[in-house]
């Protein structure tokens, strides 16, 4: 008998949850990315971004070196040999070619909390919100190619997991106002959101930090939420990104199924 093929979803965000300083687009808009990759293709990816820090970082002494978007902005810990231009074009060659040749999927929900808070008298929890329009996609995607899946996202507080984690569950055993049970329960192979911390250096999990602020913003910016110039090297990851936006598989459209925005 053939077995499915397995894949992962791992899940990023950029912004907070918090309901303060919405006046502030870094504040006003939650995003939630989420990319898949099929375990197999994990491997060698992760395989390939080890090797490419070692080139660039060499090897790390004690802790692994580990991408996370703001530490290689500001060019903190291993990152800030980035400071030189040389090693900054090679950092960024390699990386841009290892995305380009690796397969995934990718969606990006982003919540326009203002508008979320003025709509609703109680209002969803803007990050569970975001989760469950994922995990939504994410399953029909699985069912679609008769494949299964599990969830990881980034811990980020031990009541914060918690919550997220009840949330996810609540969605496997008793379904939501567009699925039933049986949709998520025949796509995910666990009741279970897995957690992982960022000093596990978790390849999947690094992808999506990387992609999730750039991506985020190019979807408020064609919504017409945000005015944004994106730069050079934010311009290079969205060519090679975007087209592996979630899409509508006879159609092709990627709105709805690679960007949500909510609320609707």
């Amino acid at each position: 008998m053939i077995q499915p093929k397995r894949y992962r979803l791992y899940i990023d965000e950029s912004g907070d949850h918090t309901y303060n300083l919405m006046d502030e687009p870094e504040h006003r808009f939650l995003a939630l990315l989420g990319v898949w990759v099929e375990q197999d293709e994990h491997a060698v990816f992760a395989k390939s971004l080890e090797n490419l820090k070692c080139e660039i970082f060499g090897s790390p002494q004690n802790n692994p070196i580990v991408l996370h978007r703001s530490d290689i902005i500001n060019r903190k810990k291993a990152f800030g040999s980035l400071r030189d231009p040389l090693v900054q074009k090679a950092f960024d060659d390699r990386l841009c070619d290892l995305i380009d040749l690796t397969q995934f999927c990718m969606i990006c929900v982003v919540i326009d909390k203002l508008q979320n808070q003025q709509q609703y008298a109680s209002p969803f929890h803007p990050y569970h919100y975001c989760q469950a329009a994922l995990i939504d996609r994410y399953s029909s995607w699985l069912n679609y190619r008769n494949a299964v899946g599990d969830v990881m996202a980034e811990a980020r507080g031990v009541q914060e997991d918690r919550q997220l984690a009840q949330a996810y569950q609540r969605v496997y055993e008793s379904g939501t106002l567009m699925f039933s049970h049986k949709h998520y329960q025949r796509a995910l192979t666990s009741k279970e959101l897995k957690f992982s911390k960022k000093y596990d250096n978790v390849a999947g999990l690094q992808l999506a930090d990387i992609l999730a602020h750039p991506v985020k913003s190019w979807v408020l910016a064609q919504a017409g939420k945000i005015q944004w110039s994106p730069s050079p090297f934010a311009s290079r990851l969205l060519a090679l990104a975007l087209p592996k936006l979630n899409c509508d598989p006879k159609l092709g459209n990627t709105e709805g199924y690679g960007t949500v925005v909510l609320p609707k």
